[in-house]
């Protein structure tokens, strides 16, 4: 017999019998499910984390504030220097002097507002369009600040989604009026969307973003005129073009500030890129601790199915006693009848592990709609499927085959009689 002979002859018997092939391959096919399953989970999962921390804006950034502590302990050690907070004047030549993807400056404070018979208190806040596009705040209606608008502090303003649906609900036209709050008059020219990083029961964040979404925004410009002293401004937020210019940009500012400071050091970095990259890192961890833990539990199944397989290829040999004789007393070797049983408990494993990846591509494709996301299927996962399936049939097909290989012909043949 050639090999190809053995391969054939395999895939001719395990279709003749196809109840008892697919309750044989049933552990398999869960087994390879569940592995591929649970490794398309565990990536998606962390490609989905990773991915909302890209968007919420923690990727190779950092944000400057004032800190006049740190400047008064600088004092006592070295010469008297007067520390003064951050204004227009730094987030200005920051942005004219820096390499960057993203810089936008905020300033924050509660106020009351009067709109029509609605009255209320809101969170004020003044910064520029890239805070919009970072954050990932979509305008639903209307338009963001234009370029006129920041360079000049005209007051007009952006409303968040949840503010309106708290105060605002009954107005049927928003686009265009004016709303006062504090002491200013400002004319509404945007409205934001709802929050597109917190749909489909997948939360990030979700406690403040809820209040950005409830605050109305005004240029950074005409908050620092209006609620600041001296055109201050609270904090600055920059984000590097890429990981390999992240520290050159952090040294710059940190440069350009002790300069238009006099070397005062009456501000300090918050670096978000490192607190987004030990996130990320304790999060591969875990997802690797959950990697080897799943694995663990699927690899049960896939025993399972090894078992059952070699069980039935034990009570095939008793059933296909005379047909072994018959190979046999034509010319088969023993190696020939081995590779017989061998090819067909890889082929019954194989058939398995494709049925498992075939329903696990379906399960992950309708999880991923449920999430309203998009969750891969790892390569690793299926590799490691498919050769769990294939070990699973060599060891399970190995003394079945041997056993058969070895059955002597004559008695082979008279076996029923």
């Amino acid at each position: 017999m050639q090999l190809k002979d053995s391969i054939v002859s395999s895939i001719v018997n395990i279709f003749s019998h196809k109840m008892r092939s697919f309750l044989t391959l049933l552990g398999i096919i869960i087994g390879v499910l569940a592995v591929v399953t649970m490794f398309a989970s565990v990536y998606g999962i962390k490609n989905l984390i990773n991915d909302r921390m890209n968007q919420l804006g923690w990727n190779n950034s950092v944000t400057i504030s004032t800190d006049m502590q740190q400047e008064k302990e600088d004092n006592s050690l070295y010469m008297k220097r007067t520390p003064r907070p951050l204004d227009m004047d730094d987030f200005n030549t920051l942005a004219d002097s820096l390499n960057y993807k993203y810089i936008y400056g905020t300033v924050e404070g509660w106020n009351n507002f009067i709109w029509k018979k609605e009255k209320g208190r809101v969170q004020l806040k003044g910064t520029t369009n890239d805070f919009f596009q970072v954050q990932t705040y979509p305008i639903a209606k209307g338009r963001y600040f234009d370029k006129h608008e920041l360079l000049t502090a005209r007051k007009v303003c952006i409303l968040g989604p949840n503010f309106i649906s708290r105060y605002l609900y009954s107005a049927r036209k928003l686009l265009g009026e004016y709303i006062t709050i504090g002491e200013q008059r400002y004319e509404i020219v945007g409205i934001l969307d709802e929050d597109p990083l917190n749909q489909g029961g997948v939360n990030f964040n979700n406690w403040s973003r809820r209040w950005d979404l409830q605050a109305v925004y005004i240029p950074l410009s005409t908050a620092a005129r209006y609620l600041r002293a001296n055109q201050q401004i609270d904090q600055i937020y920059i984000q590097a073009l890429d990981e390999a210019s992240y520290d050159e940009l952090k040294t710059k500012a940190r440069q350009i500030l002790l300069m238009r400071h006099r070397m005062a050091h009456d501000f300090s970095f918050g670096d978000l890129a490192s607190l987004a990259l030990q996130i990320t890192q304790e999060m591969n961890e875990m997802m690797q601790k959950w990697n080897i833990t799943l694995v663990a539990i699927a690899s049960i199944s896939l025993i399972v199915g090894g078992i059952g397989l070699f069980s039935t290829l034990l009570i095939s040999i008793n059933e296909r006693m005379t047909e072994i004789g018959i190979r046999k007393s034509i010319g088969a070797t023993n190696k020939d009848i081995f590779l017989y049983f061998i090819f067909e408990s890889i082929i019954l494993s194989l058939i398995g592990a494709i049925i498992g990846i075939v329903i696990s591509v379906f399960l992950v494709q309708a999880v991923s709609a449920a999430l309203q996301t998009s969750f891969p299927l790892p390569l690793e996962g299926v590799l490691i499927g498919i050769g769990f399936a294939l070990f699973i049939g060599i060891v399970s097909g190995l003394y079945p085959s041997i056993k058969a290989s070895k059955i002597d012909p004559i008695k082979a043949i008279y076996y029923l009689e």
